[in-house]
């Protein structure tokens, strides 16, 4: 019995403490959670800001106390956020009370991540106050592209094992009819020494069987484009920032290249395009890897991307390097079989390239960027957004 008092005295005194105490309490509280945690009331206004948010998000507490929590948020969240508190305040239905979900949040700089969410409410009075719980999964997100990325390295390394071995069987294969097309147009020059009715009709002939041999050939390249992207494209619903920063990733440790050389831009209203994306990121993988190679041994080359929405519901992706430049002539040319602005390249990356983006509904073009430098743009499909 006597324990019992004491215990009930205990909380008796705990509920006694003067409000200054509770307040240095709670302040320390915010200065040492580990996890970033903020707490809202119950119209979405900040009214506590952890250290560990200081430094997940960049900004000062002073600078967020007092504003709306949805400059903390995503594009998909932050215009329907407040409606959210209204309608839990209103059906107490939880869909993330309780529960925990991954979402994307927004730093100052403007860059977006995902989080692990979770929040926790209590009621004062009449009025409700919202906590929440904030993990980055930057690195574990990274960690999961790594081991797709070493998954879709596996896939490229068969099918590229495969075009290995038709690539030889294209050779010998094309070696016939370009030996044929030549000794048909020497025999034409010849002839042409003695232009009279009968060699004509020769010439003639001779220059009907060379571009019928010419045709067989580009026949036999497109056998290879079609092996290459054979099938149906099996599109679905993806993330572009996360899909563009894979094949950044993999470009980067690949060439041994540093972050800062490679700049990544997607405007905040593009959330997911209709893609394949293993397929997307080797078109970004080779038209990067292109550039690097363009610019082997000049002072600071960089690479730059961005994506932005464009008309007739596509998502525009601009690659742009400040390399030597690029012959206007030369990009007329350039995603043509065989076809390459390099001494030692075969001319058959850009030509997949281009069937790729057309066989996912797009488009793609290459051009000079400014008085340096060459610029590829092609356009997706941008995945439809619940109203």
């Amino acid at each position: 019995m006597e324990r019992a008092l004491t215990q009930r005295d205990q909380i008796f005194d705990m509920a006694e403490m003067d409000i200054d105490a509770l307040h240095q309490h709670f302040r320390s509280i915010l200065r040492s959670v580990p996890d970033a945690m903020v707490v809202i009331n119950d119209v979405g206004l900040i009214t506590a800001f952890s250290e560990a948010s200081e430094k997940l998000f960049g900004y000062d507490a002073a600078d967020v106390l007092g504003k709306n929590v949805s400059l903390l948020m995503g594009p998909a969240d932050r215009d329907d956020h407040d409606q959210y508190i209204a309608r839990y305040l209103k059906t107490h239905r939880a869909k993330i009370i309780g529960i925990g979900r991954t979402v994307t949040a927004r730093r100052k700089d403007g860059t977006l991540f995902p989080i692990d969410l979770k929040i926790g409410e209590a009621k004062i009075g009449d009025h409700y106050l919202f906590t929440a719980f904030m993990r980055d999964l930057t690195e574990q997100r990274r960690n999961e592209s790594r081991m797709k990325a070493l998954q879709a390295e596996l896939v490229h390394f068969s099918r590229l094992s495969s075009v290995g071995t038709m690539a030889s069987a294209l050779a010998h294969e094309l070696n016939q009819p370009l030996t044929v097309v030549t000794n048909y147009l020497e025999a034409a020059r010849d002839l042409l020494d003695t232009p009279d009715a009968e060699t004509m009709a020769m010439v003639q002939e001779a220059l009907d069987e060379a571009a019928k041999q010419s045709v067989r050939a580009g026949q036999i390249v497109r056998k290879l484009r079609d092996y290459v992207s054979r099938g149906e494209v099996e599109k679905r619903p993806v993330p572009l920032v996360p899909l563009l920063g894979d094949a950044v990733a993999l470009v980067q440790t690949e060439m041994s290249l540093t972050t800062s050389e490679i700049d990544v831009r997607v405007t905040e209203d593009i959330a997911d395009v209709m893609v394949d994306p293993i397929q997307i990121q080797q078109v970004v993988i080779n038209i990067v890897r292109n550039a690097f190679e363009a610019m082997a041994g000049q002072d600071e080359p960089r690479v730059s991307i961005q994506a932005a929405p464009a008309s007739g519901g596509l998502v525009m992706v601009a690659i742009e390097d400040n390399g030597p430049g690029l012959d206007r002539e030369i990009a007329e040319h350039l995603f043509k079989p065989l076809a390459s602005s390099k001494a030692t390249g075969m001319g058959l990356g850009l030509s997949i390239c281009k069937t790729i983006i057309e066989a996912h509904g797009g488009t793609i073009e290459a051009m000079p960027a400014g008085a340096t430098g060459t610029r590829f743009v092609f356009t997706l499909e941008r995945a439809e957004t619940a109203a």
